[in-house]
């Protein structure tokens, strides 16, 4: 029995997953994104594969929400590159003459730099910050503490040289 549903979810996978990346494909333009969202649409079908009767439409169905769930995350991430354009453009000639706080935020390991990124530069609230990074709220508040413990250190050692 296990055998034949193995066999049968072999031949199905073989039959439509070229079909199912290849409209991906279309609808998100990039194909390691496109290949991404079909696999996980085969690996959520796997999950649930003797409660679900038809499985090309379940494909389909959850490829198109992860398809929607990519492009809200393209639109976020538009938003978040608009927001911070338009506030380096109306910040004052002296913040922006002194670029040691960017660059220090640049030079963060990517871990600490992202969430500093998402929250105080994009504005997004740790909720949000935890679902784009697929990373627990707590372990984002961790870090976020962790950075800014970095930036004040560097701060203040840099105030310390100028005196």
């Amino acid at each position: 029995m296990k055998r034949s549903r193995e066999k049968a979810a072999s031949e199905l996978f073989a039959a439509l997953y070229p079909r199912l990346a290849g409209w991906c494909r279309r609808l998100v333009d990039d194909d390691e994104t496109a290949h991404e969202i079909a696999s996980e649409a085969f690996t959520r079908l796997w999950a649930r594969w003797t409660s679900v009767s038809e499985p090309q439409g379940f494909l389909y169905v959850t490829a198109a929400n992860l398809v929607r769930d990519h492009w809200r995350k393209l639109e976020r991430e538009r938003k978040a590159v608009r927001r911070a354009t338009a506030e380096a453009a109306v910040r004052p000639h002296a913040e922006q003459a002194d670029p040691s706080v960017r660059m220090l935020v640049q030079s963060l390991p990517e871990r600490l730099r992202v969430p500093i990124l998402l929250h105080y530069y994009a504005d997004m609230p740790l909720r949000e910050v935890s679902a784009l990074t697929g990373r627990k709220e707590g372990t984002i508040k961790a870090d976020l503490h962790a950075a800014r413990e970095r930036l004040r250190a560097h701060l203040r050692r840099s105030v310390d040289h100028t005196r």
